[in-house]
């Protein structure tokens, strides 16, 4: 059985969509086929990530391969299974479409997937079926009558296990065998509605009938797991262990990787230092780029170990279960359990978890779990509470084996939780709608994390920290630093030079409307460049406060500086001001564009900036109250 491939011309390189369920393992398939060649961005118009990535067949012949959003039906009820269903009937102006569509399925959940098979099918596109997991199922004792599935399903069925190397040789080797011919004409999008729901389940039923037999299925561990995990006394407790550790881990095993960083850092500045005559390209490279870049630069581990950990239970299956366990404590503030999956990946960055709510399907909940994401604790917040939190809270254990530093960090993250459901809560009943809808969720089989997964996840990650630190945090450094150094101190100044330059003269304006809640004006300079990305606002420190240092000392190790110009309660303000912070511009365009309404980034905008202020007041006078007696 062939499907024929469109006719192309010399210079055409054919386009493949991968498509299939979520948890079906595509993605997993399209990092084997593409391995590094892979470039993210998001579809004309909307905030919907697009992957597309590029592959050589064995037999020499080149291959564009495109990841379409996870959809369980062509007959779309969220904004990515639209995206999805516009891309394979080729409907987005200005964009290609596929020339091959390569449904991924499940060998384990096939009633599940063939939905989806089946309505593509009828579009008329060519099409390969790639069955994938087929190891599992043969553990599991599933039989599956490969050639028999072909002909019931009229295309060619290739056995996959993207996970494992060489999982993809076989459907490589299929896509040279394809013949170039015309492909068939698709079908307008009413050829999927124009089957009832019922009749395409039959279909699915009576080709399973034929072609599979469950006879020998033992089951799996997956269900003997889910005894444990999704206990409903044990499971609770199990994900906050989990969650704590993750906390302890981002503490104690960052601690040598960024001692190197920071020695590397120091090491350079006192090189620079010694071999540069003082002025101005001095300070500018001293102080400016390394007070400001380095400082932020040493947080790199302890990104990519949180990272890890959220890779690690995303790709072992556990992330599912844990949206299935939140669900009850969700629901209680008016949320569904598919709100989970959004806000988890606003650990990571509000951006994405914004963009990810898009599966949500009842309006009200999408609108009120991107009103919330941004107080989620994203990683932008961790190079801050890092500063913090090692300048300030003792490094030692608590009952000789629990990291007071992790514990604080933990409290933090908590903090942005509890923020959260509580804004979701009052956001609920003043928008109305309470009424819950129950979660439904495939909770796809356990499984080892791929290793090549993981490392493609923190290679992308550690990319994107990189590139921001060399260009917006490293731009806003000079520029912060210009403004820092201009037009310098007068005739008799006992301050430094920074006191009186543009930079100083800001931060003593902006120190007057936060005085009350203890920061001084270095800080009020912070924040500026913080609205920016709020980790530049570590780098931004860096420089304010190596700028405001006097004698011969570099200011490349802003740790003990700022645990000598600070008070407690100033530090544990401003722990307090980021749990709630203003969210960086570039999270307030994509709510912006996400809601089609600038009314929504405003509240977001002035809600999270009242938080952070009545926060940041309570927690200095509480600690004023509590050192002063």
């Amino acid at each position: 059985m062939s499907t024929p491939m469109p006719s192309q011309a010399a210079d055409h390189t054919p386009l493949i969509a991968l498509l299939g369920n979520p948890n079906c393992g595509k993605t997993a398939l399209f990092n084997r086929l593409t391995g590094a060649r892979q470039k993210v961005a998001n579809y004309a118009g909307v905030t919907i990530e697009r992957k597309e990535g590029s592959f050589t067949s064995p037999a020499g012949r080149p291959f564009r391969v495109l990841d379409l959003p996870g959809a369980y039906s062509l007959s779309a009820t969220t904004p990515d299974e639209a995206i999805t269903r516009d891309v394979v009937a080729g409907l987005r102006a200005g964009e290609q479409a596929p020339d091959l569509v390569v449904c991924v399925v499940s060998a384990t959940n096939l009633r599940l997937n063939l939905r989806l098979v089946l309505e593509i099918k009828r579009l008329g596109l060519p099409m390969v079926l790639a069955l994938n997991m087929v190891d599992v199922a043969k553990k599991r004792g599933i039989a599956i009558d490969v050639a028999q599935l072909e002909r019931e399903l009229g295309m060619p069925v290739i056995e996959t296990v993207a996970v494992q190397s060489g999982g993809e040789k076989a459907l490589l080797a299929a896509l040279d065998l394809l013949p170039r011919v015309a492909p068939a004409k698709a079908l307008p999008l009413s050829a999927i509605d124009a089957v009832p729901v019922e009749e395409t389940q039959r279909q699915v039923r009576r080709i399973l009938d034929a072609c599979t037999s469950h006879e020998h299925d033992t089951g799996n561990l997956t269900e003997q797991i889910d005894h444990i995990v999704l206990h409903p006394v044990v499971g609770p407790l199990l994900l906050a262990a989990i969650m704590f550790l993750v906390f302890q881990a981002v503490f104690s095993w960052a601690k040598l990787p960024m001692d190197m960083i920071t020695a590397a850092v120091q090491s350079c500045g006192a090189w620079l230092g010694t071999h540069m005559a003082d002025g101005l390209l001095r300070s500018l490279l001293v102080e400016g780029i390394l007070g400001g870049v380095g400082s932020v630069l040493v947080f790199l581990p302890q990104i990519l170990i949180l990272f890890f950990f959220i890779l690690v239970l995303e790709d072992c299956g556990y992330l599912p279960r844990a949206a299935f366990l939140l669900d009850r404590m969700m629901g209680g503030v008016g949320l569904s359990g598919r709100a989970f999956i959004p806000l988890l990946s606003s650990f990571a960055c509000a951006i994405p978890g914004i963009m990810a709510a898009r599966t949500i399907q009842n309006p009200r909940d999408r609108l009120v779990t991107i009103m919330i994401a941004p107080l989620m604790t994203c990683s932008a917040r961790l190079p801050v509470y890092a500063l913090i939190i090692a300048a300030f809270i003792p490094d030692r254990e608590v009952y000789g084996m629990v990291s007071l530093q992790g514990l604080v960090l933990f409290v933090l993250y908590f903090a942005g939780i509890a923020s959260a459901m509580a804004v979701a809560w009052i956001l609920k009943r003043t928008m109305g709608g309470n009424r819950n809808q129950p979660l439904m969720l495939e909770l796809p089989s356990y499984h080892w994390p791929h290793l090549q997964n993981l490392a493609l996840g923190l290679w992308e990650r550690a990319r994107i920290f990189l590139s921001r630190v060399g260009t917006i945090i490293l731009t806003l450094m000079v520029l912060l630093w210009f403004l820092s150094t201009f037009p310098g101190a007068p005739e008799g100044a006992t301050h430094p030079p920074i006191y009186y330059s543009v930079a100083g003269m800001l931060g003593r304006g902006l120190a007057v409307i936060f005085a009350p809640i203890g920061f001084g004006w270095q800080i009020c300079i912070a924040l500026v460049p913080g609205m920016a990305a709020r980790e530049v606002a570590v780098g931004a420190l860096g420089t304010v406060y190596a700028l405001s240092q006097t004698g011969d000392a570099l200011a490349t190790s802003l740790t003990p500086i700022i645990a000598q110009s600070w008070s407690l309660p100033t530090a544990l303000s401003l722990l307090a001001w980021y749990v709630f912070a203003p969210q960086c511009m570039s999270t307030l365009s994509v709510v912006k564009r996400e809601t089609n309404s600038l009314r929504y980034p405003l509240i977001m905008a002035g809600y999270m900036f009242a938080l952070a202020y009545a926060a940041s007041f309570l927690t200095y006078r509480i600690a004023l109250a509590m050192l002063g007696s």
